[in-house]
């Protein structure tokens, strides 16, 4: 019996990625330099308006009479329960709070096609009620299941066909990959690349860039969107590294390592049930006002599938900070990670950049429970600053939440000896374990899209 076998490899993508990588000032669409403008514009295309409101406001959602568990009467989209965290001993290593739990599995798409031999992708101005300015640069495609099956009985979402439908194009890049581990409870998102061939329909809300004009789009602020950035990140370039202070064998038995030391219990409660937060008409916080608030929202957007609605969301107190620190060993770039415990994880751990907090919640410069490193960060000199941006988090279930995203090179090399969970990683072998669901967590790989696309200045 004959069967048609395929190469194991597209060993001509990587080029043909660092060919659009290498353009950066225009493209088949836009001008680099006018796409703010055309976000702009889209934005005055349709009306956009975010409103806080009262939970007894919320039209569809309601508490549990029994758990408090703030749900939607469909049983679809998401509710906000209670997580009881065990992550080890002592009053640090416990802790409760509300968390969203959304079992479905999302798409986040981008479609790719080549104009004039350089590979585009048909990035969307989508509106996103947690975004401070509402309407950034999207996927192709960004819906939960709940969306794209119609279950808000609203308008279909535009070129999804190229991501369910098997056989519609070339797949670059599918990996199932994890949110925000803090806020959501084993969420997972369908992370994909397809390439096709055919014509795609013209849309004003959507335009073809190349890899390289994201990049640049990259440098300014909340521009580019989180679901944009993770895909990116799994984007398969090549990075010219023979060697690394790790092989990586000795890479993945260090995370299997960090996986397996780690005794950690998470347990779902009741919303009701959570200790150490109060609940009022308008929000659930914590008496302190440390780390985030249960709020909620009314929403109109015009060009969304459905124009208007309300929702419960996610609010951070504070704005976060991520950021890689960088070490060259005999002149090649090394990234410090960190194998982080978060209370969402399917697994225990994932990998996070060298600083992940939002400093607000630690104030005291040097006091205890300070994140290693963050003090480096925030004091690095800026000719020490290979990447900084200010990106917003997923706008679809947070509100206002923002992080300074760095790439930072100090000027004196860090000793030898790290603390417990950290190692030393090239750019290279972060893209190539982003390739696996559940190894990199979303922070570290919103700077993983920054290197993949060209914005990190090496």
């Amino acid at each position: 019996m004959t069967t048609a076998l395929h190469p194991r490899e597209d060993t001509g993508l990587a080029g043909r990625l660092a060919r659009s990588a290498a353009e950066r000032t225009s493209g088949a669409g836009l001008r680099t330099s006018e796409v703010a403008a055309w976000l702009a514009e889209r934005r005055a295309a349709h009306r956009f308006a975010v409103t806080r409101i009262p939970f007894a406001d919320l039209e569809g959602w309601s508490f549990a009479p029994h758990t408090g568990n703030l749900r939607h009467r469909s049983g679809r989209f998401f509710t906000v329960e209670g997580l009881s965290a065990q992550v080890g001993e002592g009053p640090e290593g416990r802790w409760e709070q509300p968390i969203i739990r959304q079992p479905e599995v999302g798409i986040l798409g981008i479609l790719a096609k080549e104009f004039d031999g350089v590979l585009h992708f048909l990035m969307q101005a989508k509106m996103e009620p947690g975004n401070p300015n509402l309407l950034q640069l999207s996927p192709t495609v960004q819906a939960t299941r709940s969306n794209y099956t119609k279950v808000h009985r609203g308008a279909a979402v535009k070129y999804v066909d190229h991501f369910t439908r098997p056989g519609r194009g070339r797949v670059l890049a599918d990996v199932l990959q994890s949110e925000h581990g803090s806020w959501f409870l084993h969420k997972s998102n369908r992370n994909m690349l397809v390439e096709t061939d055919e014509e795609v329909p013209a849309d004003p809300d959507f335009v073809w860039l190349t890899l390289g004009q994201i990049g640049e789009l990259l440098h300014a602020d909340n521009l580019v969107n989180m679901d944009a950035r993770t895909v990116l990140a799994c984007t398969p370039v090549a990075f010219a590294e023979r060697s690394a202070q790790l092989s990586d064998m000795m890479l993945l038995s260090w995370f299997t390592g960090e996986r397996s030391r780690h005794e950690t219990r998470m347990t779902s409660i009741a919303l009701n049930e959570v200790t150490g937060w109060e609940q009022d008409p308008w929000s659930i916080r914590r008496p302190d006002g440390r780390y985030f608030e249960v709020v909620s929202v009314g929403v109109e957007a015009g060009s969304r599938e459905v124009a208007s609605w309300t929702q419960p969301m996610f609010e951070p107190t504070g704005r976060g900070v991520i950021a890689f620190v960088v070490q060259r060993f005999d002149g090649l770039p090394h990234l410090l990670a960190h194998a982080r415990v978060e209370g969402g994880f399917l697994d225990t751990v994932e990998i996070g950049p060298t600083v992940q907090c939002v400093p607000d919640n630690h104030p005291l410069p040097g006091g205890a429970g300070r994140p290693p490193f963050l003090d480096l960060v925030l004091e690095a000199k800026p000719e020490r600053v290979l990447y900084e941006a200010v990106h917003s988090e997923e706008g679809g279930r947070f509100l206002n939440a923002e992080s300074h995203c760095l790439v930072v090179e100090p000027e004196t090399p860090l000793g030898s000896e790290l603390p417990p969970g950290y190692c030393w990683l090239t750019p290279g072998q972060l893209a190539a374990l982003a390739r696996h669901g559940h190894y990199v967590n979303v922070q570290a790989r919103t700077l993983l899209s920054a290197m993949t696309t060209g914005a990190v200045a090496w």
